[in-house]
């Protein structure tokens, strides 16, 4: 399962629409803010505990609650720690790559601001995170 940490309806949109277009088929949870996505990491009856949490596609602008501080938060976590972090951003700022790989982060990328760009983008690291990335057998697992 994924969960997409995005308070931008249209990004949402695209990055919802690339999944499904590129065939890869896995279940995604939208949250707006920050303190949604804590929320749904460490409270046990917000998500299925059935299917595991294998990946956090994570915006940094977020209302409530900060991309990096969520990812702090995560980090600081035994419960968050080992989850793959992939930072989707609009930010340029050498600040915030650097504060996002300082961290914890597993990836930053930049949102592509042309529409083909943002969706190959989306599909390629739905690809690699879903089909070619191997996670520990202990650790979190993608469905």
């Amino acid at each position: 399962m994924i969960l997409l940490v995005e308070d931008n309806e249209d990004d949402a949109d695209l990055t919802l629409r690339a999944f499904r277009n590129g065939g890869l088929d896995c279940k995604i949870v939208l949250v707006r803010d920050g303190r949604q996505a804590l929320d749904y990491v460490f409270d046990d009856a917000g998500r299925d505990r059935n299917v595991p949490l294998g990946l956090i596609l994570l915006d940094l602008k977020l209302p409530c609650v900060s991309g990096l501080d969520v990812l702090r938060a995560l980090r600081d976590s035994p419960k968050g720690r080992h989850i793959p972090v992939v930072v989707m951003s609009c930010s340029t700022e050498e600040a915030d790559i650097t504060a996002s790989y300082d961290l914890g982060a597993n990836s930053y990328l930049r949102k592509p601001v042309d529409f083909d760009e943002f969706i190959k983008t989306i599909e390629s690291l739905g690809t690699y995170w879903l089909s070619l990335n191997e996670l520990p057998a202990s650790g979190p697992r993608l469905p």
